[in-house]
């Protein structure tokens, strides 16, 4: 009996240990074994028009949430069966520093333009745009990108509050309803650089 102990206590921690090992040793990143770390949320771009907007500072997440529908049998059990409803995409928050560059603007002005005369408020031929999220790895390569369909700006915000108290700069941002993202698979695994001392 003990000997029989010892036997599923050692076989117990060998397969203990190959767990531990080939989760440790399995790598993440297909191109670059060596790399362990995530990406960083920090070096990030935003295309539009074919163009890179510049002085873009912050993004909001990019999260869908799809509707629960409960549904249940009369002869079943008190258990709901669940099945997926409507998907919803959340609106995209985009900031950047406020300067004499007009994208923000020019976007804006094509869903409602102020002052514009009767009929000419909207651009309705080319208020949406299709938008690309890019990552970059901490060496600026590009790492993956997500395209985001059918954006428009619900809300903008020329400027946020001014106070002569505050070293913070002025902000511009806007919110970009949408209808739907997908990541870009064409934007593969960058082979990372290494450098060689002379």
């Amino acid at each position: 009996m003990k000997r029989r102990t010892a036997v599923y206590g050692a076989l117990f921690v060998a397969a203990f240990a190959w767990l531990f090992l080939s989760d440790a040793c399995a790598t993440e990143f297909s191109v670059n074994a060596h790399r362990f770390d995530p990406y960083k949320q920090f070096k990030f771009r935003v295309k539009w028009d074919g163009k890179y907007v510049p002085g873009v500072m912050y993004v909001s997440g990019l999260t869908r949430t799809t509707e629960v529908v409960s549904s249940r049998k009369g002869g079943s059990p008190s258990v709901d069966q669940r099945s997926p409803g409507q998907t919803i995409y959340e609106p995209i928050i985009v900031e950047r520093g406020r300067t004499h560059d007009q994208e923000f603007e020019k976007w804006v002005n094509k869903v409602w333009n102020f002052g514009s005369g009767l009929g000419a408020e909207a651009s309705l031929q080319d208020f949406r745009k299709d938008i690309v999220i890019e990552l970059y790895n901490e060496a600026g390569q590009l790492a993956m990108a997500w395209k985001v369909y059918r954006c428009w700006p619900s809300k903008y915000s020329a400027v946020t509050e001014l106070d002569a108290n505050s070293t913070h700069i002025a902000v511009e941002s806007m919110t970009l309803e949408h209808e739907g993202w997908e990541r870009d698979y064409e934007v593969v695994e960058p082979a990372e650089p290494k450098f060689t001392e002379p």
